[in-house]
């Protein structure tokens, strides 16, 4: 892709409408901002039925070196205050984004608990089930579409992460459907097709937080070899989760494991399919390449397009004096596409350097992404599956995308392996 010339003043961020542009238009305006000196300031837009107010305003960052900096600065750069664009009442933005929206000490002693769940012994766990469902998926395919053509989205890449996660957190399949729904409104806030509205997003929170709620009490009562019971019933200190922390961290959770691996996978499929020599590469020497090419899909993805900082002092970033109070946005899609950083950004290269680092996952600091390396893993083994079963699967149209500033989703991807 080459990036169109699009004129700084030309586009508004914040604007939905520029969302729904063609992807090259887009991807000048991020180089546009990444080469005009300073950081760039836009107001806020809200959705119609939104019922907070537009707020002050932010800052973009949108090269690889201030996106870094402000993460890996927590103290001057703080969560605390809301990790998505708009402002919410402290209580909404911990029930929305749970931990993501927190700073120490809060979110060291819940983070800790947490982790809890994540122990050597669950994720062998969880890995050895990971090969298990993504050869359940090609046997599913093979069965069910003898013509050799199905929607990659739905059959592949959406069941991969959506039954992992089920599985780690001990949720009936029975209930998976219902869960897919629920993270499909929470993220496709905007998309017509999911609802569109804040009230379907609130809604479908809702719903999900109370499931989650029945499950950590039955799990108190009768614990089992689940990530639940694991964490319902660890200590730090003597404390143990709350029932509306366990909720907040449930929805973050089962959201982000089943979103952003899906559309990392949706993503490097067609990568895959529009450049057949990165293709080979990977395929002919799978063990070697693996752990490059993985790190390449995610930072040509970028699943999560941007999280939002608070200035907790008067400081300069980028040269541009940031009050106390002062809202950065950090666009990761920008930050991964920076011409200072990799070379060719916009091409798909599974043998690009692991040094620097793609910030794919949150771009390092206290809020790195916990499942970074089980979404590494559901990614490496799918793709090996195909490989192995399915080595003519291409992508064979064109990707309807999410309507979202928020997360780089794919809804709908034919794709044949005849």
């Amino acid at each position: 892709m080459t990036p169109a010339d699009v004129p700084l003043d030309s586009f508004d961020l914040s604007d939905f409408e520029f969302w729904k542009q063609p992807r090259e238009y887009r991807e000048g305006a991020f180089k546009t901002l990444r080469d005009t000196p300073a950081l760039q300031f836009f107001e806020e837009q809200v959705f119609e039925d939104s019922p907070f107010p537009p707020g002050p305003g932010y800052y973009a960052l949108t090269r690889y070196e201030d996106v870094w900096a402000a993460s890996r600065n927590a103290q001057l750069f703080c969560s605390g205050q809301g990790s998505n664009i708009g402002d919410l009442p402290q209580e909404m933005n911990e029930f929305f984004g749970s931990m993501i929206n927190m700073d120490d000490p809060k979110h060291f002693r819940l983070r800790s608990i947490v982790a809890k769940g994540f122990t050597p012994k669950e994720i062998f766990r969880v890995n050895e089930y990971v090969q298990i469902k993504a050869k359940s998926i090609v046997d599913h395919l093979l069965e069910r579409f003898p013509d050799g053509e199905c929607d990659f989205v739905a059959e592949v890449a959406a069941p991969l992460p959506l039954q992992i996660i089920c599985e780690m957190m001990g949720i009936p399949v029975s209930d998976e459907k219902q869960i897919f729904a629920w993270t499909n409104v929470i993220l496709g806030a905007g998309d017509q097709d999911y609802g569109g509205s804040m009230e379907a997003l609130m809604t479908a929170a809702l719903e999900m937080f109370t499931y989650a709620h029945a499950l950590g009490e039955d799990r108190i009562a009768n614990p089992r070899e689940d990530m639940t019971s694991a964490m319902m019933n660890a200590e730090v200190d003597g404390e143990r989760l709350t029932a509306q922390e366990f909720g907040s961290f449930f929805i973050l959770l089962v959201v982000a494991g089943n979103e952003t691996t899906r559309n990392a996978i949706s993503h490097g499929m067609r990568a895959l399919t529009n450049y057949p020599d990165q293709r080979r590469l990977w395929f002919d020497d799978f063990e070697t390449n693996t752990k490059t090419a993985v790190e390449e899909i995610v930072r040509f993805a970028t699943p999560v397009i941007h999280f939002r900082r608070t200035a907790t002092t008067d400081t300069v970033l980028a040269g541009t004096e940031l009050k106390a109070g002062a809202k950065v946005v950090l666009w990761y899609n920008s930050a991964n596409r920076d011409e200072r950083v990799f070379e060719n950004p916009h091409d798909f290269n599974i043998l690009r350097s692991l040094q620097p680092p793609q910030a794919g996952f949150g771009a390092g600091g206290p809020h790195f992404c916990l499942g970074a390396n089980l979404a590494r893993r559901e990614i490496s083994v799918m793709f090996d599956e195909i490989r192995k079963r399915l080595p003519n699967m291409q992508i064979t149209g064109e990707p309807d995308y999410l309507q979202s500033f928020f997360i780089n989703g794919i809804k709908r991807l034919p794709c044949s392996w005849k």
